[in-house]
């Protein structure tokens, strides 16, 4: 198909930061799917025209190419919903848009948005009772999931015991060190960390080297306040931060209760899609997707995740034949290619 791509090329529109989620992921696949991809990168424009010429031109380019598809991936309110009516109204092109976060954005963003394409997709099985309860059923309900193009078994040796790719915030810090204090060889990348940021391959490549790759479901929010007064701390005088931390992690547990917004991540796929092992805390029906203790491992709680830890390090066995399970179950079920599939489909585009 001819596919109007309007989503952001880079992380949070930040060159600096190098490409998107979206595009690492959604641009990859429906471009190694075969389909004609005509790139309309909304922040770069809307940062370097402004807002109304960057929706006009989406305007002039949907009219001049007559794209089968506009797919979006929204961020905030840099489009203009009026252009996204006129387009599903008066052109031949079908209307579809991504919602990334229904868990937590659904009331003051989706529900606004939605009436204005002809199909959404969420990944929230909560929103889609809220979908329904607000008169909106133009939905498909879908699920994050690896893009096996990009994320891939390079069968190398393992490097790692624990690690961790995503941001510091919340609390995952103090998950980490709580990690690391039990004796346990835990490392971990993304912003906030000593370590810095990690490009997608090298991401992959610590996919594959880990004995243990772990996953947190809950929001940055959950836990904030704690880090936050933990890092001021650390910052003024760090070995009392340290002890402060310490005694904390002894009288508070940040996982033994999930977080009602805990959602699906893309690394429950993406870890798995590389044939590497998870342990992920519990999320809104992930046993929808994988067998738990069959194809994924979890915790429940911080002395739980060092139990569990230190078991699957000592059992190799298990934790290989595991890790082979999640491999074939994401393979099988799992990749973007088979979302996109499923959701053309349900769109009517054959």
């Amino acid at each position: 198909m001819r596919i109007l791509y309007v989503a952001m090329k880079y992380d949070y529109g930040l060159p600096a930061r190098g490409f998107s989620f979206e595009h690492e992921n959604f641009y990859s696949t429906l471009s190694n799917m075969g389909h004609e991809i005509l790139y309309f990168d909304f922040m770069s424009l809307y940062q370097e025209f402004g807002r109304e010429r960057m929706n006009d031109r989406l305007w002039e380019v949907t009219i001049t190419e007559k794209p089968d598809v506009l797919f979006c991936f929204l961020f905030g309110e840099e489009i203009d919903r009026q252009v996204i009516r006129r387009i599903t109204e008066k052109t031949g092109t079908l209307t579809l848009n991504w919602f990334a976060d229904d868990h937590w954005r659904f009331d003051n963003f989706s529900r606004f948005w939605a009436p204005c394409f002809q199909w959404v997709i969420t990944t929230s099985a909560r929103a889609m009772l809220k979908y329904q309860a607000a008169g909106i059923h133009n939905v498909i309900k879908s699920q994050w999931a690896c893009n096996h193009y990009a994320y891939r078994n390079l069968d190398l040796p393992l490097q790692y015991d624990v690690t961790f790719v995503g941001m510091a915030h919340g609390v995952r810090r103090q998950v980490i060190y709580a990690l690391q204090n039990a004796g346990i060889q835990a490392y971990a990348w993304g912003s906030g960390w000593e370590n810095g940021r990690v490009e997608q391959a090298k991401m992959v490549r610590i996919f594959n080297q880990s004995r243990i790759n772990l996953n947190f479901s809950s929001p940055s929010a959950h836990g904030r306040g704690f880090e936050s007064v933990i890092r001021i701390i650390e910052k003024r005088w760090s070995k009392l931060g340290k002890i402060f931390r310490q005694a904390l992690g002894l009288l508070y547990d940040p996982l033994r209760i999930v977080h009602p917004m805990a959602q699906i991540k893309g690394r429950n796929f993406e870890i798995p899609g590389c044939g590497g092992f998870l342990l992920t805390d519990l999320a809104e029906n992930l046993a929808d997707y994988y067998l738990i203790g069959k194809e994924i491992a979890c915790f429940t709680s911080l002395k739980h995740l060092i139990q569990q830890v230190r078991y699957y390090l000592s059992h190799e066995q298990e934790r290989q034949e595991i890790t082979h399970a999640g491999y074939l179950r994401t393979i099988r079920e799992h990749t973007y290619q088979k979302r996109f599939l499923e959701i053309f489909q349900q769109a009517g585009l054959n």
